[in-house]
């Protein structure tokens, strides 16, 4: 197993889904290859949750980190799931065109460009 995949469902163990019963794993890997995870992390208000994408870059830029090069996301599906429209978007300005490493807990990947999930992204670039 790819050893950012398995760092990936090894944070969705920790993810704090009561409400959902739905976790989600991530890890993203910096370009010195250090790697941060993520776990999805549920409110009552369901609006506070914050995705274990988002909770893995902000993680690794409270640390330091820059220049990412991939992340894995990883759920228990059958159908892999891609980051949601609001990590798309944190992941194109703190990752730009990453590698995306979609994973199930069955074994199954897939790999994508962060820019075929967000093919005209928002950035500074418009500002």
């Amino acid at each position: 197993m790819d050893p950012l995949v398995a760092a990936a469902c090894a944070a969705r163990e920790r993810a704090h889904a009561p409400f959902s019963r739905f976790k989600v794993g991530a890890a993203v890997e910096d370009a010195d290859g250090r790697v941060y995870t993520g776990c999805n992390i549920e409110n009552a208000t369901y609006g506070l949750t914050v995705c274990a994408e988002r909770v893995a870059v902000f993680k690794a830029v409270s640390e330091g980190a820059r220049g990412f090069r991939r992340i894995a996301v990883v759920a228990d599906t059958d159908r892999l799931t891609p980051p949601c429209g609001a990590c798309r978007q944190i992941l194109w300005e703190f990752c730009g065109d990453a590698e995306v490493v979609l994973a199930n807990l069955q074994g199954k990947t897939e790999t994508l460009r962060l820019r075929d999930l967000l093919p005209r992204p928002f950035d500074a670039s418009l500002l």
